[in-house]
């Protein structure tokens, strides 16, 4: 039996002053959090008229996976739904299953192998399906996909070239999401750190077409976002904001920064990056400028198609979709959680 729908499957993020702070606690259910840095966060939030920014974005790519998908002859439906705030998984996969969906590919947000970007949505869905008859399959990993790279290499090259000739003083910085470092140990299988490889081929790969367009070395950086953990945990870095230090000191005097750990820009980009991350350059003396992100690219949109069309010939050939190990990205808080896609621990 083939797919009958497609389900974009994000973070969530409120879109009222009222929803935020309930959006945080939500978020952080479960772990030792304070509420005064709840009500710090949600400052970030009010900021920017109390609603993220990630919502309108998801809409965004929904309307435009399926106007792909219609423009490629595919009648089927592309709904949307959240971990963590609405529309919320759990509702929206009861009712597919009411309407009679059985059979659901899931795409999600995050481009890369974790346990926080891959398995935790994945047991969301389980969750979310749990009583119901829907089956539930899924896209792969797709940050490697010429579809997420390309955008990305363009939104560096405009604005690499944007800031004029380089004197040699100028550092090109890639940016994700910091996770803790057992997380991205076990990312990908136990001990394979695909978190990180990841991001560093996909960094190589964009620094390698930027070389060859501009015909100059370019010296490059990964660096990390948006810890969440307690001090004495370890976590990826350096932090975005201490490497900017660093480079003053060494006296570089311009930084493009690449968000390439993120899909579009919702709360991670436009407030550590585009607020903290340049109030931190300001105060060394840095020129910082910020790349795009996928976003909407016609490029990364037809990708995503790309990936859904194959999944669904796949499945009419009988094959069978992307499954992980159950040890790929291990739950490190409750290792027997259901997930769907999965298959036994190699």
């Amino acid at each position: 039996m083939s797919y009958d729908a497609i389900v974009l499957v994000s973070f969530g993020g409120p879109e009222r002053a009222e929803d935020v702070l309930p959006f945080l606690r939500r978020v952080t259910a479960g772990r030792p959090i304070p509420e005064d840095r709840l009500t710090a966060v949600a400052e970030h939030y009010y900021a920017r008229g109390g609603r993220s920014p990630l919502p309108d974005q998801c809409r965004d790519l929904r309307d435009a996976l399926a106007a792909e998908l219609r423009r490629r002859g595919h009648d089927i439906e592309v709904f949307w739904g959240n971990r963590n705030w609405h529309p919320l998984l759990t509702d929206l996969i009861p009712e597919l299953a009411a309407d009679g969906h059985r059979r659901l590919l899931m795409l999600t947000t995050s481009a890369y192998p974790s346990y926080s970007g891959c398995r935790q949505y994945r047991e969301n869905m389980a969750a979310a399906a749990a009583g119901t008859e829907v089956e539930i399959d899924r896209i792969d990993h797709y940050a490697l996909d010429r579809g997420f790279v390309q955008p990305n290499f363009e939104a560096v090259h405009e604005a690499w070239t944007g800031l004029g000739a380089d004197s040699g003083n100028r550092r090109l910085v890639f940016v994700t999401h910091s996770i803790p470092e057992a997380m991205a140990d076990a990312s990908g299988g136990p001990g394979r750190r695909a978190y990180v490889d990841w991001h560093r081929q996909v960094a190589d790969r964009i620094v390698r077409a930027l070389e060859e367009r501009t015909g100059r070395p370019v010296v490059w950086e990964l660096a990390y976002c948006s810890r969440s953990g307690p001090p004495q945990q370890p976590w990826l870095g350096p932090d975005i904001n201490d490497l900017l230090t660093l480079l003053a000191e060494e006296r570089v005097e311009e930084v493009v920064l690449s968000p390439i750990g993120f899909t579009s820009d919702h709360m991670e980009v436009v407030w550590d990056l585009d607020t903290e991350a340049a109030a931190a350059a300001a105060a060394v003396g840095i020129r910082l400028v910020r790349a795009g992100t996928a976003g909407t690219h016609p490029v990364f949109v037809s990708g995503l198609v790309d990936r859904i069309e194959a999944r669904i010939a796949g499945e009419a050939a009988g094959e069978p979709g992307p499954r992980c190990a159950a040890n790929c990205c291990p739950n490190p808080y409750r290792p027997a959680t259901p997930a769907v896609a999965e298959r036994p621990a190699d």
